[in-house]
């Protein structure tokens, strides 16, 4: 027979797992309660006892056995849950409303009925004492404490049941509210599998951890689609940017008759050139994509930012001088970052040579680097014809190049490139409006532990 889905569920295993930890719960609260409540009233019974026989031993008719037989037949008459036994010596009954028994000292308990006892009564509990060599029992009837035993354990069979089905109806109900989850996340997969990467796992906005989980897979998913757009963006760009050098090599390598030597070379040089920007395109491709991987996180130190853009700065002065363009910096001390001081290099490289490529000479790039509470904010300005705002989201985007750009050398991957190693870094890259010029602002987190400072 097939079981119920719900009833294999692992939610539900779990359930009956704790419905049974709570019947072991019940039955150990129920044997504490019963020995507790029992062991009590045995010990009031005892007491009562112990308290009549102590009355007939201190009255002063039983100084006498006569006058005991007396008191105890009196009693015997007229007794209020109590029983007697008053024999002597030989076993012979004096007084009392039980059989002789056989004599015996101290607490006794017994079930066995007797035709003398009540009807409702199922046992008798009594202490015994010798008194003149006679033996006095007195006992009282344990009918209450056999009614409570059975009244408590009818309470708890009863208490028992009920939150077994309780707890296994409440597995149940949650079982089936978690495979409603599952099933919707599943669903949710098997229409991305099938091609629709725009499908998100619903969320009840419950705070809940369902919740937690739908917002961590649809983060995922996001991110995902995020990437496979960039991969067929990337793909279309490609054949779209390389069609261009690799037609124009095969054109140049197309060898006719008659092509003197040194024209022979000519072609050569530019088709070594042609392979050289090819390659270099491929290169900044893969690099782009090691660093949107997030694998380079493991190599993360603490860098000094005002070293690392001082030693940027004196690379490219005599570039900036060579065209009589003017780089000027302003760096304060002591600003330190988390981060891979490589891939910072080629970051402030590529924006440097970006600025000293698209100004024309005599232009000034103004670079400063400054503390801004919990952050580092770097700039990079200049007086050139800029970026304009519908176009500064799309330069960010791979071999995206402005028309005025496309005279001059580049494949359009190095502020893609900035961009990538800028989000590695968790920080943040704008292009604004420097009025003239572009301004590019970068701004990362100061990291909480500093070096110490050089003397």
């Amino acid at each position: 027979m097939r079981i119920p889905r719900t009833l294999g569920t692992s939610s539900f295993r779990l359930t009956v797992v704790y419905a049974v930890q709570t019947g072991v719960s019940f039955l150990l609260l129920f044997g504490v309660i019963f020995w507790s409540t029992a062991r009590f009233m045995r010990h009031q019974i005892d007491d009562s006892v112990s308290n009549e026989i102590n009355e007939i031993i201190s009255s002063p008719i039983s100084s006498t056995p006569e006058g005991v037989t007396s008191l105890v037949g009196d009693m015997s008459r007229h007794a209020s849950g109590f029983y007697y036994i008053w024999q002597d010596a030989d076993g012979r009954l004096l007084a009392g409303n039980l059989p002789a028994l056989q004599p015996q000292v101290g607490i006794r308990e017994w079930s066995e009925r007797h035709h003398q006892a009540a009807n409702e009564m199922s046992a008798i509990r009594g202490r015994g004492v010798m008194l003149s060599n006679r033996y006095l029992f007195v006992g009282w009837s344990t009918h209450q404490l056999l009614e409570m035993s059975r009244f408590v354990t009818a309470v708890f069979g009863w208490g028992l049941v009920a939150s077994l089905l309780l707890a296994l109806s409440g597995g149940a109900i949650m079982s089936r509210r978690l495979m409603r989850k599952i099933e919707d996340i599943s669903e949710t997969s098997r229409i991305i599998v099938n091609g629709d990467l725009r499908q998100r796992v619903s969320v009840q906005h419950n705070g809940d951890e369902f919740d937690h989980l739908a917002l961590s897979i649809n983060a995922m998913l996001d991110r995902i689609e995020s990437l496979m757009n960039d991969l067929r963006e990337m793909t279309t760009d490609i054949a779209h940017d390389l069609r261009t050098p690799l037609t124009r090599l095969r054109n140049r390598l197309e060898v006719r008759d008659n092509v003197a030597l040194p024209q022979l070379h000519q072609v050569l040089a530019d088709a070594r050139r042609d392979i050289d920007l090819i390659l270099e395109i491929f290169s900044a491709l893969v690099r782009i994509a090691q660093i949107e991987s997030g694998g380079r996180k493991s190599r993360f130190t603490a860098v000094v930012f005002d070293e690392l853009l001082d030693t940027i700065v004196e690379i490219y002065r005599p570039s900036a001088e060579e065209r009589h363009q003017c780089l000027i910096a302003s760096i304060e001390p002591r600003l330190v970052v988390t981060g891979d001081k490589e891939l910072l290099m080629q970051m402030f490289a590529n924006l440097i040579e970006n600025a000293l490529r698209h100004t024309p000479d005599g232009a000034t790039i103004h670079l400063t680097a400054r503390r801004e509470g919990t952050q580092v904010a770097v700039a990079i300005a200049d007086n050139g014809p800029g970026i304009p705002e519908d176009m500064r989201s799309k330069v960010l985007q791979r071999f995206f190049r402005l028309e005025g750009s496309r005279t001059t050398p580049g494949s359009g991957l190095g502020l893609s490139l900035a961009k990538a190693i800028a989000t590695l870094h968790d920080a943040t890259l704008q292009l604004r409006d420097n009025v003239p010029g572009l301004l590019v602002e970068l701004r990362f987190a100061l990291a909480a532990n500093l070096p110490p400072q050089s003397p």
